[in-house]
């Protein structure tokens, strides 16, 4: 029993242990546990402190960088550049000030298609806290924050070609208007500096901004624009010792401004009332850049399928994108339908018909072979001998350009004979589409109005030239045209004498208009040249949805080599990757050249061409020998020949003409009575 006792009376002897045990591992693990916390908030503290430590190195020596460069003489960031880039030629403005030459004459600005600022002076209430501030140019911050109402703001009223009830979108005024076109991409600021260096301020200079989705004489119906240019040119002239303006139009402003002086001189109330010799008294130099005088394909394929060859690549890159919700829209069908809203895209449809563009087999351009050898920087020197054509007789360098549409790359290359073609004018058109899909509900364009019936019958048709593509889009899209009918006119006229072409429909079309009598007034046509310019497309029907556009480029249609001006579905031509060689050059080539009937005052034209060369490194920006449609705009030996003339030159101190292309040779394939 004692021993019993025992036994028992030293049970508690374990029970003691394992408490101490459990209270010394609960005393190791809250130890462990302030061990780990320290340990923790120390790698926390010493991340914070070394991210600390790296963003204060970074930021002292930025600003010790920033201090050095603004303490150290102006040359020596010159010198690091020259030392990577070669020696820096001075800019035009510069050089010509060290010849001596002075501000002289006044000059005007006209910008082009989608150049120009646009403000908001009304709006829906979706955008009002935008009040003056811009739809169109500057950061495009407001597609993207607002999509739907901004499209709804950027149209035009279908009917009317006017504003929608509620809404009031209004050019930008003054030299801002067109200086960037968005931060750091620049339109007219380098040519504005350049001039600035010779003494031009804006009492000399005058930006004339345009709402350039209106057409051409409803910008003075609404605005009084076209006034407005007429007063300020006065005035320039009036204060500028009587010296005649210097006209500078870029783009559609080349189409605008042939719009004006024929406006100008009509009485009233369709015209301005200036007289029949208002232009002689008040302009020296009409200086058109990269002027679309008889239209551009491009605008074919942007009315007809909301595509160029860019979407269209992006499109076979990524298929569906184009037609998806992008930002709560579908893309290509919202910007067909608000494109087809602005009258002045159809002014730039091609003008003059298969006379001017080629027929079903061919066209001015029909030798033209595109493996150019092209100039690799700017440090190459302008000339003709730096443009040779290696000539390879193969099928792959002809192409019917004057197809301006064909369905089927078969179609496209084929002989054919207008018998072959099928008459869709007198196809009537299938019922509507079905619009139960609300996601489509609200994305009307004339297509839904078709049917499938119809929209067979225009890829039946094969293909189209100049003159019958006027008869597709009145098919395709008979609300546009009916407002386009009223305002602009394709043709060529038969006699120039017949009252009818008096109206301004045909204002704005060389070939049915008169130059002015202005025969000491010079008229210059400056423009790029080198590079694959869209001249005609490759199509195919697209099915897939009744709601889509029913027409696509078609990207798989390829000529099979690199030396193909078939690529991507599209046929390419001289120009500067927007205008055709043939639309910018003819009119100064041939149409206008000497006395014809179109300039029966013999005004003095001339054709200067700038071959493109690329930039020759990233520090030379979009490069200064750029023959690009907009990039030119920095092309120091264009902004040349603009200063020299505004300073008093004249083309024939200028060396006439500069040419690169085939331009005069494509002219005398073209049978056009002058």
């Amino acid at each position: 029993m004692a021993t019993l006792r025992r036994r028992k009376g030293g049970d508690p002897q374990p029970s003691q242990s394992n408490e101490e045990g459990e209270e010394k591992d609960v005393d190791h693990k809250v130890l462990k546990t302030k061990l780990n916390a320290k340990k923790k908030k120390k790698g926390c503290f010493h991340c914070i402190n070394g991210c600390c430590w790296f963003i204060g190195v970074i930021c002292s020596m930025w600003w010790f960088l920033l201090f050095l460069y603004k303490a150290m003489p102006s040359s020596i960031p010159q010198y690091v550049t020259e030392a990577i880039t070669g020696p820096i030629s001075d800019p035009p403005g510069v050089k010509l000030k060290k010849e001596g030459l002075i501000a002289k004459h006044p000059v005007v600005f006209v910008p082009g298609i989608v150049t120009g600022g646009l403000e908001l002076w009304e709006g829906h209430e979706c955008a009002e806290d935008l009040f003056r501030k811009r739809l169109w140019g500057g950061n495009f911050g407001q597609i993207y924050k607002r999509p739907l109402c901004w499209m709804e703001h950027m149209s035009l009223d279908n009917e009317t070609g006017l504003d929608p009830p509620g809404i009031r979108v209004r050019r930008v005024p003054g030299l801002v208007a067109a200086d960037y076109f968005a931060p750091g991409y620049f339109v007219w600021a380098v040519m504005i500096a350049n001039l600035a260096r010779i003494g031009y301020e804006d009492k000399n200079m005058y930006m004339a901004s345009y709402d350039w989705r209106l057409s051409y004489q409803n910008t003075e119906i609404r605005d009084k624009t076209l006034s407005a240019m007429k007063s300020n040119i006065e005035l320039m002239v009036a204060t500028n010792d009587g010296n005649k303006a210097v006209i500078i139009p870029h783009s559609m402003g080349v189409l605008f401004f042939l719009h004006f002086m024929k406006w100008v001189e009509a009485p009233g109330p369709m015209g301005g009332g200036g007289g029949p010799d208002w232009c002689s008294k008040h302009i020296k130099a009409v200086m058109n850049i990269g002027g679309p005088f008889l239209g551009v394909p491009k605008a074919v394929s942007q009315l007809f399928s909301a595509e160029g060859k860019d979407v269209a690549l992006a499109r076979s890159v990524a298929p569906g994108l184009m037609d998806s919700e992008l930002f709560g829209m579908q893309t290509l069908r919202y910007v067909m339908k608000m494109t087809r809203t602005w009258d002045s895209a159809m002014s730039m449809i091609p003008k003059g018909g298969d006379t001017i563009w080629g027929g079903l087999n061919w066209a001015p351009e029909e030798d033209y072979t595109c493996n150019t050898k092209k100039q690799t920087n700017n440090d190459n020197t302008h000339g003709a001998e730096y443009r040779g054509v290696e000539k390879i007789d193969s099928p792959l360098n002809h192409a019917n350009y004057g197809r301006i549409i064909s369905f089927g790359k078969d179609i496209a290359e084929t002989y054919l004979s207008s018998n072959e073609k099928i008459d869709f004018k007198d196809k009537v058109k299938g019922g509507k589409v079905d619009l139960s899909n609300a996601s489509h509900s609200d994305v009307w364009t004339e297509y839904q109005e078709m049917g499938l019936e119809g929209i067979e019958a225009v890829s039946d048709h094969k293909t189209y030239t100049a003159s019958s593509l006027l008869d597709l889009f009145h098919y395709v899209a008979p609300k546009m045209m009916k407002r386009g009918d009223a305002h602009f006119s394709h043709g060529i006229a038969d006699d120039l004498d017949d009252p009818k072409y008096n109206h301004y429909k045909h204002w704005s079309n060389p070939l049915e208009s008169r130059l002015p009598n202005a025969p000491e007034m010079e008229i210059f046509s400056l423009y790029g040249v080198g590079l694959p310019t869209e001249r005609s497309y490759v199509y195919k029907s697209s099915h897939s949805a009744e709601c889509n556009i029913p027409f696509q480029i078609d990207t798989s249609a390829d000529g099979g080599t690199k030396y193909s001006c078939l690529q991507d579905g599209v046929y390419t031509v001289d120009g500067d990757a927007t205008v055709p060689v043939l639309s910018s050059g003819f009119m100064c080539a041939k149409g206008w050249r000497g006395k014809t009937r179109f300039n029966p005052s013999g005004i003095k034209t001339y054709n200067r061409e700038y071959d493109h060369a690329p930039p020759a490194n990233i520090l030379d920006g979009r490069g200064t020998q750029s023959g690009d449609h907009v990039d030119m705009m920095g092309n120091f030996a264009l902004i040349e020949d603009i200063i020299r003339v505004a300073a008093g030159a004249t083309g024939k101190d200028l060396g006439g003409d500069r040419v690169y292309s085939d331009i005069f040779k494509w002219s005398e394939k073209i049978n056009l009575e002058l």
